[in-house]
């Protein structure tokens, strides 16, 4: 073979190369498309690339941003691109950018809508995380807890009728705290660790996949931390102002409630093991679960507020938006009226509430990880991933 014809032989086999990177860069899954906008990212095919999203978007990194790259990728049905892509997490939707869009493509929209089919792909057992994403999977979801509760408030302990009405509401008397509370809501709380554990695990991987990491994974969690803690990028989001609080406070009701049951938890083991027990309103344990139960509902009527006051420009949301608002709030509703039904001493209506309020918060942390609940989990995990890469602004 001459030099001539190895040359060309050569140019020839990059030639080649180069057309089959192409290919499968550019190879379009119309049905990934179709699925976007099945999920809630009906508006996709409006967009028409103008990128007003990205110019408006105070949130991306200045270097390769965000949202017109993931509405290009969308649009091809580059699933695999975008389930890698830690951009559709560092999203916060503010909502600017469908505010902005002089086409309605609702990039906003469609990046939830791609997070929760994020969601599905990592997700295990996937069907789990269907159920949860769909409306049609709500009886089914409810029907677990359901009969979970029924089961053991009958094994254990005594329906409302079985009660005498007329006494001092206890309860503990409904349902006991160790068989009927204790066990299906520790079994819950670690079957959710545990399946966020692999979600977050194969969510990483994709990321990773490929890619230098350079950065301390101590220092990017410590940053990472701090700025939820903060929640300093809100301050960038023009569109919604109040966005940060209503967050801020959701964020802290938890934290607060979450201390309020853990000393709730310790007192109640405290009880079985032979230690007095008595339940004023003025311990640690009540102003804190007052405290925490206050926040949560002020922090859910701003979220709501901001919902309604700009639906015009930004729409109402999806049914998977709504779900997690509706959930917390009938934690939050039926939690404070249970209390106050107990100070009120009405127990015709006191045990039922307490039951919803039972089913409300196992539905809430059973199904953490398939909800928009585990967006903080996943945008957490994306932000550290971005801060050991290197990404501006991450």
């Amino acid at each position: 073979m001459t030099d001539t014809e190895t040359v060309e032989t050569t140019e020839t086999t990059e030639t080649v190369e180069k057309v089959e990177k192409v290919e499968k860069l550019i190879q379009p899954d119309l049905q990934f498309a179709k699925d976007v906008v099945a999920a809630g990212g009906d508006s996709l095919k409006k967009c028409y690339q103008c990128a007003t999203c990205t110019v408006v978007c105070n949130v991306t990194p200045e270097d390769n941003p965000f949202p017109r790259k993931e509405m290009v990728q969308a649009q091809w049905g580059l699933k695999d691109e975008l389930y890698s892509n830690p951009d559709i997490w560092l999203c916060h939707q503010c909502s600017d950018c469908t505010a902005y869009c002089p086409r309605g493509a609702k990039p906003g929209e469609v990046l939830g809508a791609i997070r929760k089919m994020s969601l599905q792909e990592f997700a295990t057992p996937s069907i789990l995380s269907k159920l949860v994403g769909s409306p049609s999977g709500l009886l089914v979801l409810l029907a677990l807890p359901v009969v979970i509760l029924l089961g053991l408030i009958s094994a254990f302990g005594n329906f409302p009728s079985k009660l005498p009405l007329g006494d001092e509401i206890v309860y503990a008397e409904f349902a006991p705290t160790l068989l009927a509370i204790d066990l299906p809501f520790t079994i819950a709380f670690f079957f959710a660790l545990a399946m966020f554990f692999l979600g977050i695990k194969n969510y990483w991987g994709a990321m990773a996949e490929g890619k230098k990491l350079s950065g301390s994974v101590i220092a990017s969690i410590k940053g990472v931390i701090v700025e939820i803690l903060t929640h300093t990028r809100f301050d960038k989001c023009d569109l919604i102002p109040k966005r940060k609080i209503s967050h801020m406070l959701l964020l802290y009701s938890f934290l607060i409630l979450a201390v309020a049951t853990g000393i709730g938890f310790a007192r109640e083991w405290g009880h079985l093991l032979g230690m007095e027990l008595e339940h004023p309103l003025y311990i640690p344990m009540k102003i804190l679960g007052n405290i925490g139960a206050v926040a949560l509902l002020l922090g859910l009527a701003i979220v709501i507020t901001n919902r309604f006051a700009k639906a015009a420009q930004l729409g109402l949301g999806s049914y998977f938006d709504w779900l997690l608002i509706l959930v917390i709030s009938t934690v939050a509703v039926t939690g404070t009226m249970a209390e106050l039904l107990r100070i009120g001493n009405y127990a015709p209506v006191a045990y039922w509430v307490y039951f919803i309020h039972l089913v409300s918060v196992f539905f809430l942390f059973a199904y953490a990880p398939y909800s928009k609940m585990a967006h903080m989990l996943y945008r957490a995990t994306a932000m550290v991933f971005s801060k050991m890469t290197g990404r501006n602004g991450a």
